[in-house]
C-alpha cells in the first residue's frame, strides 16, 4: 500500500523527483505589466484573452492573490526577492535594492547559482514605460545569464501623444493616449518579445533554464494594433456601476484620484477601458505564441509556468484609475501556475495568497533550497490540492502623500490603516460587498473584527 501511494505521488507530483539532475523541472515566469483581474477566465463576460483562458485550462487559477505593494518596481522587488517592500526598503519606482539589501539573493539568481541557464526577455525588474524600453532599465545583472531587450516600433509611434501637449492632470493625459496603431505584430515590443521567447525556448530545451519573458501590455500608453481596438466597439463598454455618494465613507488618503475621474468625462472614461482592452488583448495574443511553443516543443512536461499581473488596475472603481491603492481592485492581481503532474488543471483556489509566494513555491516545485530569510510560503499545498483550508491573510503597503497605508485581506475582510488609522481607516466585508462600497471601520459592532486585524497588521508594519 505504501509503496502504491508512492507511485500515485510521483505520477502526480513529478517534481518529487526534482532533486535528480536529469529531472529538474524548468521554470517559465511570464508577467504583464499592470494587468488587472478583467479576464475571461476571471469572469469578465468582454474581455477576449483566449490564452491566458487557455493557460487557466491548463494550470492552477488563484482567486485571491495579493502583490505587496501595486506600484511597479516595489511589487517586482519583493516577488523577485521574496521580502516585504518594508523590509527590502523599496517604495518607488527609482529604488535600487541592492543599494538598501546588496547581499539579497534574487528568485532567479538562486536558479543561477544552481546552474540553470536564466535569461530575461522584456521587463521584468522595473523599467519605465516607454522610456526604458530597448534599455536594462534598473535591472538586476547578477541574476541573469543573458538579457534580452526587445524594442519595437511603439516606443516613438505613439499617435502623436506628448506628456505635455494636452490638458489636465499628467495622469489623465495617459489615460487620453489610446492609439490604434498601423503594422503587425511583430513590429511591437511585446510582439517582439514574444518571438525572442520561442527561439529561447526552441535553443534551450534540452537543458534547464529559468526563463522570464516580461510584456509591457497594457501599461500606458495604451498603443496596440488597431485590430484590436476593433473587438471593443465603445457602445459595449460600460463603465463600473458606482454610487454617487461612494467616497463619502472613504479616508481622503485612500483617494489620491483628484478629482474624481481625473475629471474625465463618461465618453473619456470608456475610451480609457476600451483602450486597456486592447492591449490586454494584444497582450494576450503574444501570449499564445509562447504557449504554442510549449506545445510544440512537448515542454510542459517537465516546465512549470508561471503567468501574473505585477499588481492590478484600476479603471474607475471608486472613480479612481490606474494603481497605487490598496483597493481590491489594484492589491488583487491575476496569477496562474501550471506545472507538471496536472492534478489541479482547469480548477481554481479561493485561498489568500501573495506574490512574495512566488518564490518559496519555485523554489519548493524545482527541489531547491532558498534563503533562510524570505518571508513568503511555498504554495505547493494548494497545487497537490486546491480546495484546502488556507487562512493564512495577504498584505498590500502603499507609501505617499506623505503618509503610509497598511492592508490586509483575510477570507472575509479587507481592513485598512493610514497613517496609524490617524488619517482613517476601512473595513470591508467581502462575504456582502465585494467591491467594498460600505466602510464598517466606524461602526461600533465591528470593534471585535478590528481588534483582530489590526493585530495581523502589526506583523508587517515597520
Amino acid at each position: 500500500m505504501v509503496g502504491a501511494w508512492l507511485l500515485w505521488g510521483m505520477i502526480l507530483l513529478p517534481w518529487a523527483a526534482a532533486d535528480q539532475p536529469s529531472r529538474r523541472p524548468n521554470v517559465l515566469l511570464i508577467t504583464s505589466d499592470d494587468l488587472n483581474r478583467r479576464l475571461g477566465c476571471y469572469g469578465n463576460p468582454l474581455i477576449q484573452t483566449p490564452n491566458i483562458d487557455r493557460l487557466a485550462a491548463r494550470g492552477l487559477r488563484f482567486e485571491h492573490a495579493y502583490c505587496q505593494y501595486a506600484v511597479c518596481n516595489p511589487s517586482r522587488t519583493s516577488f523577485l526577492t521574496g521580502l516585504r517592500p518594508s523590509t527590502v526598503r523599496v517604495y518607488a519606482n527609482h529604488d535600487d535594492f541592492r543599494k538598501t539589501t546588496p547581499n539579497a539573493v534574487t528568485l532567479p539568481e538562486l536558479f543561477k547559482q544552481q546552474g540553470y541557464l536564466t535569461v530575461r526577455v522584456g521587463k521584468i525588474f522595473h523599467q519605465d514605460v516607454p522610456h526604458d524600453i530597448g534599455t536594462s532599465g534598473l535591472d538586476d545583472p547578477k541574476s541573469w545569464s543573458r538579457v534580452i531587450n526587445p524594442l519595437g516600433r511603439d516606443k516613438e509611434d505613439n499617435g502623436g501623444f506628448k506628456t505635455g501637449d494636452k490638458d489636465g492632470p499628467a495622469k489623465a493625459r495617459l489615460l487620453r493616449s489610446g492609439y490604434a496603431c498601423g503594422g503587425t505584430d511583430e513590429e511591437q515590443t511585446d510582439g517582439k518579445t514574444a518571438l525572442e521567447a520561442v527561439q529561447l525556448l526552441e535553443k534551450n530545451r534540452d537543458k534547464p533554464f529559468f526563463i522570464a519573458v516580461g510584456f509591457y501590455r497594457p501599461h500606458t500608453p495604451f498603443i496596440a494594433p488597431k485590430k484590436y481596438f476593433d473587438m471593443y466597439p465603445i457602445e459595449k463598454i460600460k463603465l463600473p456601476d458606482v454610487p454617487a455618494d461612494d467616497r463619502a465613507d472613504i479616508p481622503e488618503a485612500a483617494l489620491w484620484v483628484q478629482p474624481p475621474n481625473f475629471g474625465l468625462n463618461d465618453t473619456e472614461c470608456r475610451q480609457a477601458i476600451r483602450s486597456y482592452y486592447a492591449c490586454v488583448s494584444f497582450m494576450d495574443a503574444q501570449l499564445g505564441r509562447i504557449l504554442d511553443a510549449l506545445d510544440r516543443l512537448r515542454l510542459w512536461d517537465n516546465t512549470v509556468v508561471v503567468f501574473l499581473g505585477d499588481h492590478g488596475y484600476h479603471l474607475g472603481e471608486h472613480f479612481v484609475w490606474l494603481k497605487g491603492s490598496v483597493f481590491e481592485e489594484s492589491a488583487g492581481a491575476p496569477l496562474i501556475i501550471a506545472a507538471p503532474g496536472g492534478g489541479f488543471a482547469g480548477r481554481s483556489t479561493p485561498g489568500i495568497v501573495e506574490f512574495l509566494d512566488l518564490y518559496p513555491t519555485l523554489a519548493d516545485l524545482s527541489g531547491l533550497t532558498p534563503p533562510a530569510n524570505l518571508q513568503g510560503k511555498s504554495l505547493r499545498p494548494l497545487l497537490e490540492d486546491p480546495q484546502r483550508a488556507w487562512s493564512a491573510p495577504g498584505y498590500t503597503e502603499y507609501r505617499g502623500h506623505d503618509m503610509t497605508g497598511y492592508s490586509v485581506r483575510t477570507d472575509r475582510w479587507r481592513y485598512t490603516e493610514w497613517d496609524e488609522g490617524k488619517k482613517g481607516t476601512e473595513l470591508y466585508d467581502h462575504q456582502k460587498d465585494p467591491r467594498e462600497l460600505r466602510n464598517l471601520a466606524r461602526d461600533p459592532q465591528y470593534a471585535g473584527v478590528i481588534r483582530e486585524l489590526t493585530q495581523l497588521l502589526q506583523k508587517i508594519k515597520r
